[in-house]
């Protein structure tokens, strides 16, 4: 069946299914287009917030509409700001401050992780307690810059 001719049939549904539907269609209508695509992944947050899902269910969506929907760095913080100020709009939060915090320990555990593992088999042996704790200083951005780049070298005078 062809869901792209009955798209305003699955945006008038409350089926989350619809959603789903609606999240794979997006993302191939926007596959050479990122800023339309972090439209289309705002537009669908605000559809979760105005068919009045269950708080299990908008978390569970908008993470497929997350994981469906990639968008690049500096598009997903506008999305995120974007979110932020419908979230304010609507006096809702997806994601409370305490997931928040848990998510963003998450990623800098991870990022810790991988730049730890790389010093390791750089320098062939244990690292320097006073440089792990200054790794643990940097902000989540600074770490995932620092996973994403290899600077290796430059964490040795941080």
């Amino acid at each position: 069946m062809d869901y792209q001719q009955r798209q305003s049939e699955l945006k008038a549904s409350r089926n989350p299914f619809a959603t789903v539907v609606i999240a794979h269609l997006a993302t191939l209508n926007t596959r050479s287009d990122r800023l339309e695509r972090k439209r289309q992944k705002v537009n669908l947050v605000r559809r979760l917030y105005e068919k009045e899902f269950s708080e299990k269910e908008v978390l569970n969506l908008l993470a497929f509409v997350d994981w469906m929907l990639t968008l690049p760095l500096n598009l997903e913080q506008e999305f995120r700001r974007e979110v932020e100020q419908l979230e304010a709009e609507q006096r809702m939060k997806y994601v409370t401050s305490f997931e928040r915090s848990g998510i963003e320990k998450g990623r800098q555990e991870e990022a810790l992780s991988l730049i730890t593992r790389q010093l390791n088999r750089r320098l062939s042996g244990e690292i320097e307690r006073s440089l792990i704790e200054r790794l643990q200083r940097l902000s989540v951005e600074e770490l995932e810059d620092l996973v994403r780049h290899c600077w290796i070298l430059p964490l040795l005078r941080i």
